[in-house]
């Protein structure tokens, strides 16, 4: 029996690159944690319903005809826009930053239900939170987010002590170690980066709180600031691609 032309899908919009005149590409993550890239037809054009549905974060439900190189949306209902209807730009920039992340630990012939959960409920909390002042917020969700999603996919920080030589006096953190060194062991790695007593307690936070019990944890923003650049340097190090949107995020 020959495949259906189309199928149905709920997804997450990651990203929508141009194509043409009037179309865009959308990348996709879909309820089971695998990457969907389709084109959507007249979605730059002015009015666009599609364009309206398919805004970064939203969760729609997608119908989608089979193509010979990439697939066509056929009709998309929106479910869900947890960032609201006029996202700030700091809003949206964390968002982004997920949305770099994630395209990074996704595939388009593995399934991974857990990256879709992890995914909507950030961005979820996310919208949740509104203002500016939620700043420090927004950057230790997206530290989490980040940290709790490459333990996931196999890229777990080892906090229990000094990665070389189990030292449970610790006081620097390396992406390439593996996690959290004792001073003397930094000292013969390249880029080792100094942390107090706050920033390892928080550190273990990123990965055992709740993202709800993160989101209304005292934090002051150079604090939350710095967890967000160790993460960045933790994700780019170990998927080795440029997170362009964790780059805006922290002015580099």
């Amino acid at each position: 029996m020959a495949a259906s032309r189309t199928y149905r899908t709920r997804a997450i919009v990651l990203s929508k690159t141009k194509l043409k005149e009037t179309d865009l590409i959308y990348t996709l993550l879909d309820e089971g944690g695998r990457e969907v890239r389709a084109v959507g037809k007249g979605a730059r054009k002015p009015g666009s319903r599609l364009a309206a549905r398919c805004e970064i974060g939203c969760e729609v439900d997608l119908l989608i005809a089979r193509g010979r190189s990439l697939d066509v949306i056929a009709e998309a209902r929106l479910l869900a826009a947890p960032l609201g209807s006029a996202p700030t730009m700091e809003l949206l920039s964390a968002a982004s930053a997920i949305a770099d992340v994630c395209r990074a630990c996704i595939f388009e012939d593995a399934e991974d239900p857990f990256v879709f959960a992890i995914t909507a409920r950030t961005l979820e909390v996310l919208g949740g939170m509104g203002g500016e002042q939620d700043g420090p917020h927004q950057d230790l969700l997206v530290a989490a987010y980040i940290m709790k999603l490459l333990a996931h996919v196999g890229y777990r920080p080892d906090y229990r002590g000094c990665v070389l030589c189990g030292d449970a006096d610790v006081t620097y953190f390396s992406a390439t170690a593996g996690g959290l060194l004792c001073a003397s062991c930094a000292s013969s790695v390249a880029g080792a980066e100094a942390v107090d007593v706050t920033v390892v307690g928080w550190l273990r936070s990123l990965m055992t709180l709740k993202l709800d019990e993160l989101s209304a944890a005292p934090i002051d923003p150079m604090t939350a600031t710095f967890l967000l650049a160790l993460a960045h340097v933790w994700a780019a190090t170990h998927l080795d691609v440029r997170l362009r949107g964790l780059e805006f995020m922290l002015g580099v």
